[in-house]
């Protein structure tokens, strides 16, 4: 009978720091806002990997658009990575995560109002933070937040599924990857410094092993001018 809003949550791989953003109305605007806020604490990731939600991603369909999240993290220098579409493994860190506080805060309290769920969802994560706090100490140390420019990221990588021709679809284009490697995973690795297209093979038995299948020019007008 309440209000309909959204939470953003993350999860870090290393530390397993926690974080969740109850918001009316989660957008590209208040995700960007939120990631500046927890790398401005926690300091910068190598990479941060998303799903496919045009929140994160931008427009789908497009060579010649970033959307504001992607941009924010390629000038922070910070790899943007974005998961298989309906592929079950590779947000288990999240999917965990997202399970474990509608667990302990969703489903545990009663709310008179949103104010009232941003505000249980602010005491879980804190005694989340205090139970890990070893951990999130033990943790490899990250880059700061530069005060000025910093050196931007040039890579956009998307871990994708080819279709039966052995081609996939990114950022407005058919990317015709190999015919021999029809229904698998590959690893796309889009960069704008070199404008140039690198699909590599991607085994989930040997994930060490990730051979290049096929290196192509990109298309569009996407550069350093984000």
């Amino acid at each position: 009978g309440g209000p309909v809003f959204d939470i953003l949550t993350g999860v870090s791989i290393h530390g397993g720091i926690e974080a969740a953003w109850p918001n009316l109305h989660v957008t590209a605007r208040t995700t960007v806002d939120a990631l500046a806020g927890q790398w401005q604490a926690h300091g910068l990731p190598v990479y941060a990997q998303f799903d496919n939600d045009t929140r994160f991603a931008g427009v789908h369909g497009f060579a010649d658009r970033l959307g504001q999240v992607v941009r924010f993290c390629l000038a922070q220098g910070v790899v943007p990575v974005f998961a298989p579409v309906r592929e079950s493994g590779f947000q288990n860190a999240i999917e965990s995560y997202n399970a474990r506080w509608k667990a302990k805060v969703w489903r545990r309290f009663f709310f008179p109002g949103f104010d009232d769920v941003v505000a249980a969802s602010e005491r879980y994560v804190a005694a989340s933070r205090a139970r890990l706090a070893a951990r999130i100490e033990a943790a490899p140390s990250r880059r700061p937040i530069a005060d000025g420019p910093s050196i931007p990221a040039s890579t956009i990588v998307y871990l994708r599924r080819t279709d039966g021709e052995g081609a996939t679809r990114l950022l407005g284009q058919l990317i015709e990857v190999d015919s021999g490697w029809p229904h698998r995973l590959v690893r796309v690795e889009v960069d704008f410094d070199e404008r140039s297209i690198r699909c590599f093979a991607l085994r989930r038995r040997a994930p060490d092993e990730q051979p290049l299948l096929r290196e192509l020019p990109l298309a569009g007008r996407v550069g350093r001018s984000w």
